[in-house]
């Protein structure tokens, strides 16, 4: 038989080694190195004796070393069954093991973007954020998430007063010491329409978005989270032991000033301690807006660090929100990762496409075609059953949206873009990818040249380190503020596209035709995206130093926010040509949280310096009770009034009737929150067309606490064709310490009147 079927044998015994294979596990094991017997020398002699021993008959394969660790950890990873690894817990010594996995990125990568790591900074200076009260006022909350787990959180801090309040598909005990409180507004909005019925009427989400945002800014662990592949790793939040309460005023039915004002009164009710806004109300005055009034006695007078959302007009000028100067207003900016996948031509030429096709497997070797624009629909003869190479064109989406309602049977699509858009167009419903200009040049000259020209498609692909990152997103929204134009706005920008945070398993991610698809993670763009990072990093701040107001958070933030990118260059504005990025577009820089923690200096600010900007920007007396509610006769404007509030950002107005040389002048005053005594010194760049004087060049500080005023000069002439030139003023420690306390400097020719 065996000389007459010689295969039998070949494949019974592959089959058994696979068989064997599959029985068998890689694991991580722990070992106590004080319980190694004195007859061994070294712990690897005494882990190989031990793993010799665990053999048993019916073992598919004996144990097999990957490594062993030495240094970092006592032990080593094995190949080992089941039987094996049971033998092996009962060994002496034996401490812990754990099943090897797929070497993941932590969203889950935005926190190592961002510089966050467990072994030094502000994680471990923090306790992650432990004990610091997260609140988010948003769409509502999906409370079966992994990223609402509590394990091993402590219990619910005393201070808390919240609630976890029940509804629709939504019971008290749908909360727990990571999710501890959920409530809901809508009174506003049943007023407006009495006879609506409310589909969620609870604190369970119904959009995804406050799902999105409450774990982006707090979220736990959350193992093997992903986008149907891509992305795939542990997804957490940027302070993952900070305690999250969502407050779901945001409605699918419809959003009224007076439930959001509601939400925030009961937020800072509650007691929590940062508050994170992905929304915001155009064209309003402060002393109309619902956010500025709300947030005022919220930040000023209860001391809660308070992020809002700069808005998603970008790339035009004057379109930001929550421009306002008692909180931090956050824009978006990209990261150092890329969706996509491989395609393989038939010479073998693999290009990495950006896409984040999820539809099905792979696309085989089709046959590949250019078929010039895709700005009108494609026909049978051009496409049926190829893979198409769409030309660049005006719109990418215009394009995308043409491939999508052909009627033919594609096989697929390339498009060539160099556009800023690229990010928001990558969600594909049919196998595709998007190309650079040279890639797509690459594309074509191997079409030309190869009769029968083939392509593949490899799709479920995550790279990382991309560059240059980060750049301004081109959809966030770009300052000076209309509502507050004496104050620079944004302050800075955080990671907004592309993030993957956990989403409301009841709401489609995509829906293609008739075709919904659903799933625990989404990844989507926007500066609401980007608000929560900064919540976060302002919820570490706050348990790292407790003491700090929410003015010294926002101003280690800003004037630690870094302006290079991973090249060494600076920061580019994905909607000015990727140019250089402006303080319009980026305020002080890119959240550094590290280097948040040790500032240095802080721009301190408080009820009186608000209210003397506020009489500085001319609101009367009521305009001025609307925001800061004090009683009595008044405030004496006169005395008081002063646009220069002492925030670590300056902006100067070149106004249309000014001709020639003009002064202008900035008082501030600097608080030191570094350990004792130390000195700094000014390092100015001046914008261009004017000279920069600081005075004094030096401050020098007896003690942690002390203040030091100092003023800056800036006298020239702008030309009347530029909108904005900018510099910056820089605080430089003496002494060889790395900290460089900084401020970015605008002169511009935007209106200086508020709304």
């Amino acid at each position: 038989m065996a000389s007459l079927y010689p295969w039998l044998l070949i494949l019974t015994t592959a089959a058994l080694t696979a068989v064997a294979v599959a029985q068998m596990s890689t694991y991580i094991v722990h070992m106590d190195p004080s319980a190694m017997p004195h007859a061994f020398s070294a712990p690897r002699d005494w882990f190989a004796t031990t793993l010799s021993t665990l053999t048993h008959p019916s073992d598919p394969a004996p144990p097999r070393v990957l490594y062993y660790y030495e240094t970092v950890v006592h032990g080593f990873s094995a190949r080992l069954s089941e039987s094996q690894l049971a033998s092996l817990k009962r060994a002496r010594g034996f401490v812990s093991c754990v099943r090897d996995s797929r070497v993941t990125v932590d969203t889950t990568h935005t926190t190592d973007f961002l510089g966050l790591t467990p072994v030094t900074g502000l994680w471990p200076a923090s306790g992650y954020g432990d004990g610091v009260i997260i609140g988010v006022v948003d769409t509502g909350v999906w409370p079966e998430s992994l990223s609402y787990r509590d394990e091993g959180l402590g219990p619910v801090p005393a201070k808390w007063k919240g609630a976890c309040e029940a509804g629709t598909a939504f019971t008290a005990s749908a909360c727990n010491r990571k999710l501890i409180g959920a409530r809901f507004f809508n009174k506003g909005l049943l007023s407006h329409n009495p006879n609506i019925t409310i589909r969620m009427n609870s604190p369970r989400d119904t959009d995804g978005h406050g799902t999105h945002t409450s774990s982006t800014a707090g979220g736990a662990h959350a193992r093997n989270a992903s986008y149907f592949g891509y992305a795939w790793g542990t997804a957490r939040g940027v302070a993952p032991r900070a305690r999250v309460a969502m407050y779901k005023a945001l409605w699918e039915e419809g959003t009224y000033a007076s439930d959001i004002i509601a939400a925030i009164d009961a937020a800072v009710s509650d007691g929590v301690d940062v508050l994170s806004l992905s929304f915001g109300f155009d064209g309003v005055p402060l002393h109309k807006d619902p956010v500025a009034i709300a947030t005022y006695a919220a930040a000023v007078e209860h001391g809660v660090f308070v992020t809002g959302s700069t808005g998603n007009e970008g790339p035009y000028t004057q379109t930001i929100h929550n421009g306002t100067p008692w909180l931090l207003t956050v824009g978006a900016s990209t990261v150092d990762r890329k969706f996509g996948g491989a395609v393989v031509l038939g010479d073998g030429t693999t290009i990495f496409g950006q896409s984040m096709y999820h539809g099905g497997g792979d696309l085989e070797a089709a046959e590949i075609v250019f078929v010039r624009s895709c700005d009108s629909r494609l026909t049978k003869k051009d496409a049926d059953h190829k893979l198409v190479v769409c030309a660049e064109g005006d719109s990418l989406g215009y394009q995308i949206q043409n491939v999508m309602s052909s009627n033919v049977s594609l096989s697929g699509a390339l498009f060539i873009s160099k556009g800023p858009n690229i990010d928001l167009n990558e969600q594909l419903s049919f196998p595709g990818a998007i190309v650079s200009p040279k890639d797509g040049q690459t594309i074509k000259d191997y079409i030309t040249r190869t009769p029968d020209a083939k392509a593949s498609l490899k799709f479920y692909e995550t790279l990382l380190g991309t560059k240059p990152a980060p750049a301004v997103a081109v959809y966030t929204s770009r300052g000076p503020s209309a509502s507050t134009p004496a104050v620079l706005k944004p302050d800075v920008v955080a990671p907004g596209s592309l993030i993957l945070a956990s989403w409301a398993r009841n709401i489609p991610v995509e829906t293609v035709g008739s075709t919904s698809y659903y799933n625990d993670y989404n990844v989507i763009s926007g500066s609401s995206m980007a608000c929560p990072h900064a919540a976060g990093v302002g919820a570490l701040l706050r348990a790292a130093h407790p003491d700090w107001s929410p003015a010294a958070v926002r101003s280690a933030i800003m004037t630690t926010a870094g302006t290079a990118d991973n090249t060494g260059g600076p920061i580019m504005d994905e909607g000015d040509a990727f140019k250089p990025a402006s303080p319009f577009a980026m305020g002080s820089g890119h959240i550094n949280p590290n280097k948040a923690a040790d500032p240095g200096l802080v721009y301190d600010a408080g009820a009186e310096d608000y209210v003397r900007l506020l009489c500085g920007m001319n609101y009367t007396n009521k305009q001025i009770k609307v925001i800061t509610r004090l009683g009595g006769a008044g405030y004496n404007c006169a005395s008081v009034a002063s646009v220069d509030l002492n925030y670590p950002s300056f902006i100067a107005f070149y106004g249309a009737h000014d001709n020639g040389t003009v002064t202008r002048g900035f008082d501030r005053t600097v608080t030191n929150v570094g350990e004792g005594a130390c000195a700094y010194v000014a390092r100015v760049v001046a914008p261009k067309g004017f000279v920069m004087d600081v005075a004094p060049e030096r401050l020098v500080f007896a003690e942690k606490g002390e203040k030091k005023r100092f003023k800056v000069t800036l006298v020239g002439e702008m030309k009347h064709d530029k909108d904005a030139v900018h510099g910056t003023v820089s605080w430089v420690e003496e002494g060889g310490s790395a900290r460089v306390v900084r401020s970015p400097v605008v002169v511009t020719t935007f209106d200086s009147k508020p709304l």
